[in-house]
């Protein structure tokens, strides 16, 4: 079948390198304008867009897809499928009507649960067991759309936001071809989502990051997981902040904050109930340490104590 692809993230281009290996043909891709990234703050191009310009697969970077020239453009590419995939630009009804099959897109969750923009991270900080892709026929609604296909995948103890985005993606890719290839052949209906269940993910707030250390372990230890590799759950140490990337749940006590044992284990700090050890963290301006190197370029003793 024809295709547009509608996608910027790499968890987008995953799927769009699958796309184009299959027997599908992708005869245009959208993706969001170059933006500034990084620390320099360069402008540079999508993940999505690099793939497409690799390939020789014709790229737009439209504003909006609200604007006639847009629609347009798409309709002259008489396209059977739509497929979108964290491409971040709300898509019109008169976009969704283009393709002669519809649009259909690839959610990072099990559907109608973490509808929105960051269904991973939120899986992880409500403390699901599962996650896993569901494959939707998209509509007016936000991920309201009827479910295609999806498949459920189990969230490890060792899973936090990055390792989950890549399994996640993986699975996207595979699933999507799937999908084409049984709408092509006629034997694919789509399942309504029931009305009971639905939640809403939306975007990491910055804010959020900050660690109360007076919450139970368990969730201090989920929202470490949920924010790594963005942005880095933050504590207080010294007058100063400190990313916390990795930990580990553990079973001492004491005071909220405080540093129960520092070794090449970890530095243990307890929480409002329970403990955790943090393994790997970075001062500002500096980079992610082992718990082990941190400690031989900062003493800390127990009975030190982290702030929120």
């Amino acid at each position: 079948m024809k295709l547009i692809f509608a996608g910027t993230p790499e968890f987008a281009a995953r799927a769009l390198a699958a796309l184009m290996g299959s027997g599908h043909q992708v005869a245009l891709v959208l993706t969001q304008p170059d933006r500034p990234s990084g620390r320099g703050m360069k402008t540079s191009a999508s993940p999505v867009k690099r793939l497409a310009q690799e390939s020789h697969v014709p790229v737009t970077q439209p504003a909006t897809l609200k604007d006639t020239e847009t629609q347009q453009l798409l309709r002259a590419v008489g396209a059977d499928v739509m497929v979108v995939a964290a491409y971040g630009l709300i898509l019109p009804p008169a976009v969704l009507d283009i393709p002669r099959l519809g649009a259909i897109n690839i959610h990072a969750s099990l559907l109608p649960r973490w509808r929105g923009a960051a269904p991973i991270p939120r899986a992880l900080l409500a403390g699901d067991p599962e996650t896993g892709i569901s494959i939707i026929k998209l509509d007016a609604g936000l991920d309201t759309g009827p479910v295609l296909l999806r498949h459920a995948i189990a969230i490890e103890d060792e899973d936090d936001a990055g390792s989950l985005h890549d399994r996640l993606a993986e699975l996207g890719a595979k699933l999507v071809v799937q999908v084409l290839d049984r709408l092509e052949e006629g034997r694919l209906e789509p399942t309504p989502q029931p009305a009971q269940g639905a939640t809403y993910a939306p975007k990491l707030d910055k804010n959020e990051a900050r660690i109360d250390w007076a919450r139970p372990a368990v969730e201090i230890w989920r929202k470490i997981r949920a924010f790594n590799p963005f942005p880095g759950a933050l504590a207080r140490l010294g007058g100063e902040d400190i990313k916390i990337w990795r930990a580990q749940l553990a079973k001492a006590d004491g005071s909220p904050g405080e540093i129960l044992e520092v070794g090449d284990r970890g530095i243990l700090v307890a929480c409002g109930r329970g403990s955790v050890r943090i393994l790997e963290l970075q001062r500002a301006g500096a980079r992610r340490l082992a718990a082990g190197e941190f400690l031989r370029g900062q003493r800390l003793n127990p009975g030190e104590r982290f702030a929120d």
